[in-house]
């Protein structure tokens, strides 16, 4: 089974110089990077303890009760979404604007409200927790000074590009890339 969420735009590994966007279909949300192997790995150890609680649940089942089993069962069920929705968090684009997928909350910015994106040195958080290293940050810069999007969209310590500096500027290369070509209509 295809996880199109695991998968970015393979045509940005591709890109020629005369092709500042690879894209068939600019109306589909994209991630214009892989996720990096500290959010992958973090999914991979849930994935694998819903595993085992699911072993468990069906022990219980098999043993005791089945309405234990059942809450045993709806556990593993959270837990598999928690991996899932760490799987998806990122900066997304399309053709319609900018989306930053979190944890909890999913904001969409359009491109006519943009008026740049660039790269700045400021404190940014370690893996997202709350210890604030000096490293790289793409922000967004919207017209009227809103701040739609709390912090910055992308780091170069999160858990996408932890010790993954090229990976951080072709991502933030290919934002500013679909920036340019959507954020000026």
């Amino acid at each position: 089974m295809p996880l199109p969420f695991l998968t970015a735009d393979r045509g940005f590994d591709q890109a020629t110089d005369d092709v500042a966007l690879p894209h068939a279909d600019p109306d589909y949300w994209r991630r214009p990077y892989r996720p990096g192997p500290w959010r992958v790995g973090g999914a991979a150890v849930l994935l694998l303890l819903a595993s085992f609680v699911m072993l468990a649940a069906t022990a219980i089942a098999l043993t005791t009760e089945p309405s234990s089993a059942v809450t045993v069962m709806a556990g593993a069920a959270v837990v598999i979404v928690v991996a899932l929705r760490l799987l998806r968090m990122g900066t997304w684009v399309s053709r319609h604007g900018l989306r930053r997928v979190g944890f909890l909350r999913t904001v969409t910015v359009p491109w006519a409200k943009v008026s740049a994106i660039r790269t700045v040195q400021q404190p940014v958080r370690w893996l997202g927790l709350p210890r604030t290293v000096q490293g790289q940050a793409l922000v967004l810069v919207t017209r009227g000074g809103g701040a739609e999007l709390p912090g910055p969209l992308l780091t170069d310590h999160n858990a996408d590009f932890l010790a993954r500096s090229e990976a951080f500027d072709r991502a933030a290369d290919s934002v500013e890339a679909w920036a340019a070509e959507y954020a000026g209509r």
